[in-house]
């Protein structure tokens, strides 16, 4: 770091001052555009790291006593699903995308958020199972669809 007129500039300024021949302030007046661009896009890109959107396999489950072993409502995370709720199980390599417990997700052709509630097994990829109570037609009649989700990422 260098002082140039009571400013601390790093070398490279300094350099293109000296090259361009220029003082301090034409030097700001010449980056000001630039750093108004940079910063404008610099905001674009923590904006859209900010929200995530992936296309996935969604298929349906219910908790019901004879479509698994154990409690039918207790996931995988210890919560325990209730008929209603808005709630996704998410393979696990959704997880390290950010699908982790507790995250909210949209998914598209259904109103509302839904809760990432449950983890599948970990034979699936790319795949999140929609949480449908004891309404089993319903389930059926969802079936196998790709959807594309969207969620809030760090």
């Amino acid at each position: 770091m260098q002082k140039v007129d009571g400013i601390r500039t790093g070398g490279a300024t300094v350099r293109l001052a000296a090259e361009k021949q220029m003082g301090i302030p034409e030097l700001k007046r010449w980056l000001r555009p630039w750093a108004a661009l940079l910063t404008g896009l610099l905001v674009a890109c923590v904006a859209s790291a900010g929200q995530r959107s992936l296309e996935v396999t969604a298929t349906a489950y219910n908790s019901l006593p004879g479509q698994t072993t154990g409690q039918p409502d207790l996931t995988a995370w210890g919560d325990r699903l209730k008929p209603g709720m808005k709630a996704i199980a998410v393979s696990r390599d959704l997880i390290e995308l950010g699908l982790s417990h507790g995250v909210e997700v949209e998914i598209e052709g259904l109103p509302g958020k839904y809760v990432v509630r449950d983890k599948m097994a970990k034979r699936w990829s790319r795949k999140i199972d929609i949480y449908m109570g004891e309404d089993v037609e319903r389930a059926r009649r969802w079936g196998r669809r790709r959807v594309k989700i969207h969620w809030s990422g760090d």
